[in-house]
């Protein structure tokens, strides 16, 4: 292929959000889960989810990881995937995809709080910076913690460089 052909087809592929961004290095970019706090309602319940969203993270243009077990209290895991918990939180992750299981009128907030980890419109876990929303491929203003779950929503958030948000996930049966 020729090389401006090369570069065209690249650039026509990210464009399209179809060029796979890079995870980030260290441990900034794989913040673990941890359990809920004391006193955070955890119930038993089915890990299987009636409600789902999709969460996509982006620091300096790298992918940040979602990690299994947030939201879920003595989580066991077989090969990177929640199998079993003890009980769960209103909001809880079974495995790396970013794939979010909610009870109704969760809040993207919540998630981050029980994970743990800073959200704001200037911080991203440990990344500062204006942070930017995007819900099913479209801007969104405001804080991003008041963010209203709705379900198989596809949520991209950015800091630090622009990375194309992907209108839409497939979501596994």
């Amino acid at each position: 292929m020729p090389r401006t052909a090369a570069c065209c087809a690249a650039t026509a592929l990210a464009l399209a959000g179809l060029v796979p961004t890079p995870v980030g290095r260290g441990p900034r970019y794989r913040p673990p889960a941890r359990e809920p706090a004391r006193g955070v309602p955890c119930r038993p319940a089915p890990l299987r989810a009636p409600f789902r969203v999709h969460v996509e993270l982006f620091a300096r243009r790298r992918v940040v990881i979602v990690p299994a077990g947030i939201g879920l209290r003595r989580p066991q895991l077989v090969l990177g995937r929640v199998v079993s918990a003890r009980c769960r939180a209103r909001l809880w992750t079974l495995d790396p995809s970013g794939v979010v299981g909610f009870e109704p009128g969760a809040r993207l907030g919540e998630l981050f709080a029980l994970w743990g980890q800073p959200l704001g419109p200037r911080r991203l876990a440990s990344f500062r910076g204006p942070v930017a929303v995007y819900v099913n491929g479209a801007r969104r203003r405001g804080d991003p913690r008041a963010l209203r779950l709705r379900d198989r929503d596809e949520i991209v958030l950015e800091v630090g460089g622009f990375v194309p948000p992907h209108r839409s996930y497939r979501f596994p049966p």
